[in-house]
């Protein structure tokens, strides 16, 4: 890498890896849209064109946020309202290599491009998942082949990992390539395994599905990367922040269920409202918040570990 490189301005670097995350997210958008199409695939058809007439968009209707927002949100040729899922999935990848970017500096360039990739894959899985409640093979399936790779490629990945640590001499980064294959095998074996048994035992107790496998495979990939220490830390914020989520949304119903009754002048006890409520507010994707929780940890694995702690 040249010194020209390593010597660029943290606000550069920072600015020139958002601009690039800025495009790839234009390209994601397109794989939320199709991935769950029969007969689709990000590569199939080979243009990008609107999804409610068909037309093929020129380069002036593909510059992520600037063609939304000159073109008012809205198709030029059949006037479709562009959903705003649109600019905010360009803005958040934007964010997150942003994040990437300032968290790696240009010296570990390497470990930028994994973590971005893996934090775009994230944002994909995020989106289908509240689309469709399934999470892509392409990203689940994806990550479980391509995170021993980038560790094979990368071993610096599992620096902070103290398994690795633990099986490299003295103890101390970097780590050796054996240790972070092992740390990663660990890792994706961790955050599989521990899932397929949460929803096992789930399907068990309550006879229905308690855990999809796309959140197996998906917590499996990212605890490729995480390890298996990681990847705890990385269930555990998953599941406090779907917790509060899934609360927030049975009272949502519950006040909606209540306004209802309200209006059309019925009476309905609160018992009731409240088991509507339960079984209306428990449809909640786990994927986005599995993402949120491999994300947070992969850029912030020590603040994480300290916080919880603490």
């Amino acid at each position: 890498m040249s010194d020209a490189f390593l010597s660029m301005p943290a606000a550069l670097w920072i600015g020139w890896w958002a601009a690039v995350g800025l495009f790839v997210g234009s390209f994601l958008n397109v794989a939320i849209h199709r991935l769950p199409l029969e007969g689709e695939t990000v590569s199939k058809p080979r243009r990008s064109r609107c999804p409610s007439c068909r037309t093929t968009l020129s380069w002036k209707e593909n510059i992520p946020l600037v063609s939304w927002i000159v073109q008012r949100g809205r198709c030029r040729t059949c006037g479709w309202l562009i959903p705003w899922r649109y600019p905010l999935v360009e803005a958040l990848n934007a964010a997150a290599w942003a994040l990437v970017a300032r968290e790696n500096a240009p010296v570990h360039f390497g470990r930028a491009i994994f973590e971005s990739i893996a934090l775009s894959g994230l944002i994909v899985a995020t989106f289908v998942d509240f689309d469709c409640f399934e999470i892509p093979d392409e990203v689940s399936i994806g990550g479980i082949i391509l995170a021993p790779l980038a560790v094979l490629a990368l071993p610096a990945l599992h620096d902070e990992t103290r398994l690795a640590l633990w099986m490299t001499p003295d103890h101390i980064a970097p780590v050796a390539r054996s240790a972070a294959l092992t740390a990663c095998l660990a890792g994706m074996a961790a955050g599989g395994g521990i899932l397929w048994v949460i929803g096992w035992v789930g399907s068990r107790l309550y006879g229905r599905d308690a855990m999809g496998l796309g959140d197996v495979k998906l917590l499996a990939g990212g605890g490729g990367l995480l390890g298996p220490g990681g990847v705890l830390w990385a269930l555990m914020v998953a599941s406090l922040v779907a917790s509060v989520v899934g609360v927030l949304n049975l009272l949502r119903f519950l006040v909606l269920l209540r306004s209802r009754a309200r209006r059309r002048g019925r009476t309905v006890g609160f018992g009731k409202s409240l088991q509507v409520a339960r079984v209306a507010g428990r449809y909640v994707p786990f994927g986005p918040y599995l993402a949120l929780g491999i994300g947070t940890v992969l850029l912030y694995w020590n603040e994480v570990a300290g916080l919880w702690r603490y």
